[in-house]
């Protein structure tokens, strides 16, 4: 009887503290807030000006990890909005809305009135009434120097059908969040965690909010039994059943002073309505069978046609009291809730057989899971692999792969073997996390996300798909070489707006034509870091022109040979 009145205090003793927490994190944070807000406030300001729907076709959006990726309930289509990109000086937001066409593989960016303000880590869902809706809510805005950050309670939808934006304002919603997790349930979004993060402090939560897609009105749940303990970027899927499965997350707290431990949780609950008791919800832990993914965080969800759920990549973060370092993965897994199992996404490979992969390369192979706008192949890629020593003494081995755009961008192989072959080196997204994840027609598409190397963060802009009926290999629509990104030391910032690091950098693409011709670059086995940098900028830049040049494939085949060459010959100058 001592013992449970005792257990009984103590969880009444958390929730006090947990409460505490929340209204400090609130006092501490207001003040940043404010100054986000005016900063928040200027950038609508400027997007106040669009009047009118602006429909561009475009090369495909730059690098950015934390944004959302859906599938058009109506059109064959996938819809991506938001997102951030860090380049080692900068944390650059956006509030930017592309659609890919499937059937064509092309891109466009729509310029609609009023938008939701900048953000990431926010949540977005996909349903199909009035000929389609894109709900959103919440997310995170930061100071362009990554030290301040201004968390979302605001709800938005997008009328597909008509491309208007529209906040809808509801009282007794969740609070400001972000790495939350929304999915659409009956006529309901239904909502669960996030986190808060101010300068000094922050807080997980744990909480369960319902939006009727009726009445237009949050309420929030209170389920019965043990839930999930607070935590931010789980997955949250809803079951063949009607239930509401939860698994894994990340969440931190402090053990001292300026420490904190992260917590990677592996534990699995469904969340249920309780037929017959009006507004009853019940949580329920889970423990499935079958081959469980390693604990992580980061990992991108989506829901496969069978209704199962899937799970790509992630990091595995090691942590210590003052280092941290992560494993990224690549890996597929899949979630049965009818038979509570958990199983590898293992591929079984094309067909013929596979040829050897080289190394270093991504080579697209000429798979049946093209688009139908395929074009003639270009020249083979030209690779690049040489050891650079940078000022602070770093060895990076830099693997450039100088390959020939085919249409929209898009490496193609060019193999001594007939085109009747489906096999050719092995292609797979690397290892990344914060990718997006959407699913059409059966089939998986993977987009952007980020990885570390060292002290430097990758942030990707590549295209994958994989047909989840075949499960036989990944298709490369989009790749990108990650060693030609931008990533610039602190110790050369340059002075610059505030606006400049929301706007997404693209004006700066302007000027690298009159750079290019600015002498030879240094040997490049002991090459600055920065000069480096510009130099394989340089580089990717050029091709991404090259693969927007409209003229005829001939020319452009003899002008790729060209190109090449004359950088592999300044990229090896005095090497010897």
């Amino acid at each position: 009887m001592g013992k449970k009145g005792k257990k009984e205090k103590k969880g009444r003793g958390a929730e006090k503290t947990a409460a505490k927490m929340e209204k400090k994190v609130s006092k501490r944070s207001r003040k940043e807030e404010e100054d986000l807000e005016a900063l928040i406030a200027h950038f609508q300001t400027l997007d106040a000006k669009k009047t009118q729907i602006v429909e561009t076709p475009c090369s495909p959006p730059s690098p950015r990890l934390n944004a959302s990726l859906s599938a058009h309930p109506e059109k064959d289509e996938l819809i991506l909005f938001g997102g951030e990109y860090f380049n080692g000086q900068k944390t650059f937001l956006y509030n930017e809305l592309y659609t890919y066409n499937i059937r064509k593989d092309t891109w466009t960016k729509v310029e609609i009135p009023n938008p939701p303000p900048r953000r990431c880590a926010h949540q977005a869902v996909a349903v199909p009434q009035c000929g389609g809706q894109l709900w959103l809510f919440g997310g995170e805005f930061a100071s362009p120097n990554g030290e301040q950050f201004y968390h979302y309670k605001d709800l938005w939808v997008l009328h597909l059908a008509t491309k208007t934006w529209e906040q809808v304002r509801a009282p007794g919603g969740p609070s400001g969040r972000s790495g939350h997790r929304m999915v659409a349930w009956k006529r309901q979004l239904i909502l669960f965690g996030g986190f808060h993060e101010s300068t000094r402090d922050y807080i997980y939560y744990n909480d369960v909010y319902a939006f009727n897609l009726d009445t237009f009105a949050w309420s929030k749940l209170s389920p019965s039994g043990a839930g999930p303990t607070p935590r931010s970027g789980c997955q949250m899927s809803v079951t063949p059943q009607g239930g509401i499965a939860i698994y894994g997350g990340y969440s931190k707290q402090r053990v001292k002073k300026d420490v904190d431990k992260g917590t990677q949780h592996a534990d699995m609950f469904l969340l249920k309505f309780e037929e017959g008791r009006e507004g009853r919800w019940v949580w329920t832990r889970i423990n499935p069978s079958g081959a469980k993914p390693t604990p992580r965080s980061g990992f991108s969800v989506a829901v496969a046609p069978n209704h199962q759920t899937l799970l790509f990549g992630g990091v595995c973060d090691e942590e210590e009291e003052e280092s941290l370092e992560g494993d990224f993965l690549n890996d597929l897994h899949f979630y049965d809730a009818t038979k509570n199992r958990w199983f590898s996404g293992q591929l079984k490979g094309p067909k013929s057989e596979k040829r050897k992969r080289r190394r270093g390369t991504k080579v697209e192979p000429e798979g049946a899971n093209k688009p139908e706008c395929e074009g003639t192949s270009a020249q083979a890629p030209l690779e690049v692999v040489r050891e650079v020593v940078a000022e602070d003494g770093t060895v990076v081995t830099i693997k450039q792969l100088l390959t020939a755009p085919g249409p929209a961008g898009q490496p193609q192989s060019e193999e001594d073997d007939s085109p009747e072959e489906a096999g050719g080196p092995a292609v797979e997204p690397c290892p990344r996390s914060n990718a997006m994840l959407a699913v059409k027609h059966g089939r998986l598409y993977l987009y952007g996300g980020m990885f570390e190397a060292g002290d430097r963060q990758v942030t990707l802009s590549d295209l994958y798909c994989l047909d989840l009926h075949k499960m036989d290999e990944w298709t490369a629509l989009l790749e990108t070489n990650p060693e030609t990104q931008e990533w610039l030391e602190e110790t050369d910032s340059e002075d610059s707006g505030a606006g400049e690091g929301a706007e997404g950098g693209e004006e700066d693409e302007e000027d690298d034509d009159s750079s290019a011709e600015d002498g030879e670059p240094q040997h490049p086995l002991v090459m600055p870091g920065e000069q480096l940098a510009d130099y394989l900028s340089r580089t990717e830049q050029y091709w991404v022109r090259l693969a927007q040049d409209d003229a005829g494939p001939d020319a452009k085949e003899k002008r790729v040979l060209k190109v090449a060459q004359a950088m592999a010959k300044a990229f090896f100058e005095d090497s010897a």
